[in-house]
């Protein structure tokens, strides 16, 4: 599993990109298919054509990395369908651990999760719990037994 911080994007080029190409020719193409800086420490993944080729590139403060994987039987599957004439799509890094593992996603179903509200204050007490709350001056109370 790779362990990425959020701060970290994914992005995977939908149509097959020819892997001869090294360092400069993916910088290249970062900036040709996904439109942005290939030294801004993303991960960009492309696929040959067969789909059994994987390479990413990335930035890692000194000089560019290629990753690469080969696969010995299968084929490498993007997460999901692609909608039309889009140029990349955009996983998180667990999907592309699945992915590099050869997993196929495309049947795949994200259960909902729960994600906390966000509201205007950091500290907001709802009023129904702040009725309960002792007040400063009232003696604490500690039950044994």
């Amino acid at each position: 599993m790779l362990t990425l911080p959020p701060s970290v994007r994914v992005y995977v080029a939908a149509q097959p990109t020819d892997l001869r190409k090294s360092f400069d020719g993916l910088s290249a193409a970062v900036a040709a298919i996904f439109g942005q800086d290939p030294l801004c420490g993303h991960l960009f993944v492309f696929r040959n054509r067969r789909g059994d080729q994987i390479r990413v590139l990335f930035w890692d403060r000194t000089g560019y990395c290629i990753v690469g994987k080969k696969l010995a039987r299968g084929r490498f599957h993007l997460a999901g369908d692609v909608a039309a004439g889009a140029t990349h799509v955009e996983v998180e890094s667990a999907e592309l651990s699945l992915m590099l593992e050869g997993f196929d996603l495309s049947d795949a179903m994200r259960r909902k999760r729960w994600r906390p509200q966000k509201t205007g204050t950091i500290n907001a007490v709802k009023p129904s719990m702040a009725a309960g709350l002792s007040s400063p001056s009232a003696p604490a109370t500690a039950r044994v037994g």
